[in-house]
């Protein structure tokens, strides 16, 4: 399939900041594959002497840039710098239709030709991703991806959004969470999200010492859900209080404390045919997840009432922010720009690489 058989209405944007290159092999490889089914840009935050091996790694077809400083308002350096990177290849490209992935998602032919469909009908679409492969604590983080998809639904590393819905809203704050604010903004602006749990994306498993890395992170990305982050507090009192119970009643507490999670990560499991991507394995790890959860939350609390989660040599507070106030901003520029009378704004030339 080439790159017309898609569309030139669509391109590929991937951010990057590698401090090491073990995974540039497989990427390079990837993305042969895929610039002959879409445009792809990455935009390339690495150090200069990376940067340069990026380019010559990287398929001709390629377009490789290094990112603009800025967060919505295109001055803000600090915060999270994917938010730069994706900022700079949105208002970069000359496509409408906008899929935006990790380093880590591996979309096939058929799932990138579904996803863009699906956006010809939405401002932003969020897919289903899954681990491939599934070293052992992978299976450990998949009991969280099925706890969410019970809950509600799981965040992916990828989206795609369409250019003109996002570029109305001036684009969006370089928080921890990302994906959720970039979400928020584009629906708080009147932009229409597409939940499609039954489509899915593999990504890559991270490096054993980058899945620790992340476990006070992600549970740091709760203070963006406030229902979700009480709960999550509570687990920890909850399990204290049933571990002090007389012995008659300390294993059943216990033993349904356990219980639950399983359950959940079950449900999460056999919803929109996520048996055949889920390993059952996974199911079991949930109880561990859940105690993981109960401990690092709390971790969390802690740097949040001392100044923010760490994140690249600074410190974030905001995981995202609330739909309320991304109304206040942003309510009915979409909707503005869609009337006959106001033009979609204009495609930027594309920047020259440097």
């Amino acid at each position: 399939m080439s790159t017309t058989a898609i569309g030139r209405s669509a391109e590929y944007i991937l951010p990057l900041r590698w401090t090491g290159d073990s995974e540039l092999p497989d990427l390079a490889a990837y993305l042969e594959l895929l610039s002959g089914w879409i445009p792809v840009t990455v935009v390339d935050g690495s150090s200069p002497e990376l940067f340069e091996r990026h380019r010559a790694a990287f398929p001709a077809a390629v377009r490789h840039l290094r990112p603009e400083p800025g967060g919505s308002d295109g001055s803000n350096a600090r915060g999270n710098g994917k938010v730069a990177g994706v900022m700079t290849g949105v208002r970069s490209s000359m496509a409408e239709l906008l899929v935006i992935a990790d380093d880590d998602v591996r979309y096939t032919c058929e799932s990138l030709t579904a996803i863009i469909a699906h956006l010809e009908s939405a401002d932003v679409v969020r897919p289903q991703n899954y681990f491939d492969p599934l070293p052992w604590h992978a299976w450990w983080d998949t009991s969280r991806t099925l706890i969410n998809r019970a809950w509600s639904a799981d965040f992916p590393g990828t989206l795609a959004v369409r250019r003109s819905a996002l570029l109305a809203t001036g684009g969006y704050d370089p928080v921890l969470f990302e994906n959720l604010e970039l979400i928020r903004t584009v629906k708080a602006a009147g932009g229409r999200e597409k939940i499609l749990p039954g489509l899915f994306v593999a990504r890559r498993p991270p490096a054993f010492r980058h899945f620790l890395k992340q476990r006070i992170r992600q549970a740091y990305d709760d203070f963006a859900e406030p229902r979700r982050l009480a709960t999550e507090l509570s687990l920890l009192p909850v399990f204290a209080a049933a571990s002090c119970l007389p012995a008659r009643y300390r294993g059943p507490a216990l033993l349904g404390l356990a219980a639950a999670p399983v359950i959940m990560a079950g449900v999460g499991r056999r919803r929109h045919h996520g048996n055949f991507f889920f390993p059952l394995r996974a199911v079991w790890c949930a109880p561990l997840w859940a105690l993981e959860r109960a401990v690092c939350i709390w971790i969390a609390l802690a740097f949040r009432l001392t100044g923010g989660m760490p994140y690249m040599g600074s410190r974030l507070k905001a995981a995202a922010h609330p739909q309320s106030e991304l109304q206040r901003r942003h309510s009915g520029k979409i909707a503005v720009l869609r009337q006959p009378n106001v033009q979609t704004p204009a495609h930027n030339p594309r920047q020259e690489q440097p």
